[in-house]
């Protein structure tokens, strides 16, 4: 099955209409940043991608399964095993460090913590430091190798690289492009910056209540 992805005639409201009408599909091996201004409702379509939102009308198919009529259980399921979510806010462990923050998603998906993602992400040297201990960007870099190693077939990221440099955060696009490459994974991407989203494969604008392809 090639398409990871099918949502169709996606709607959402909260007291005003953020957007109505909106379909989009993610095949393997492909990457598909989603762009407009602050409000325009980028992350809340993020959310209902990722199943963390429902739709008020409108349906979304994650490999080959409708989100919304499985059972709670299953969808549970589908979430640990197949969708990566990285966020800005990172929601690490606080308590633990970085490497066992790693091993927490090791456990869960029953895959090693590789030592070339750590070097990668440049979080070799303080992977055994509290999370607290470490800076911004370094627990923005945990928090992507921790997604990572639990080898979704679909990444959901909103604003990844908000807290890194320009340098780093081209770096880590890579990283995400040669993942789902090789994993024959999906990525769709929510950010404010165009020269990031013009990375992806498909480029699709939020504005006047509309998804709009531009890329």
């Amino acid at each position: 099955m090639n398409t990871l992805l099918s949502a169709k005639n996606l709607s959402y409201s909260f007291d005003y209409e953020l957007f109505h009408d909106v379909s989009l599909e993610l095949n393997r091996k492909e990457s598909i940043a989603i762009i407009g201004i602050s409000g325009s409702g980028k992350s809340t379509l993020l959310h209902l991608l990722s199943t963390l939102l429902e739709p008020q009308s409108g349906n979304v198919t994650l490999l080959g399964e409708n989100i919304f009529s499985m059972k709670k259980k299953k969808l549970a399921v589908l979430r640990r095993n197949e969708l990566g979510l990285v966020f800005q806010s990172h929601y690490l462990f606080r308590g633990f460090s970085a490497y066992e923050n790693l091993e927490v998603a090791e456990i869960l998906a029953q895959e090693a913590i590789e030592e070339e993602l750590l070097e990668r992400l440049e979080i070799k040297h303080c992977i055994h430091q509290k999370v607290t201990e470490l800076s911004g960007g370094q627990q923005q870099r945990v928090s992507i190798a921790r997604v990572l190693t639990k080898k979704p077939t679909i990444i959901f990221a909103d604003e990844p690289t908000g807290n890194l440099d320009k340098v780093t955060a081209h770096e880590v696009m890579e990283l995400f492009f040669e993942y789902i490459y090789k994993y024959k994974a999906g990525m769709i991407l929510v950010t404010h910056d165009e020269a990031l989203a013009y990375m992806c494969d498909k480029v699709y604008k939020l504005q006047n209540k509309e998804l709009v392809k531009v890329k």
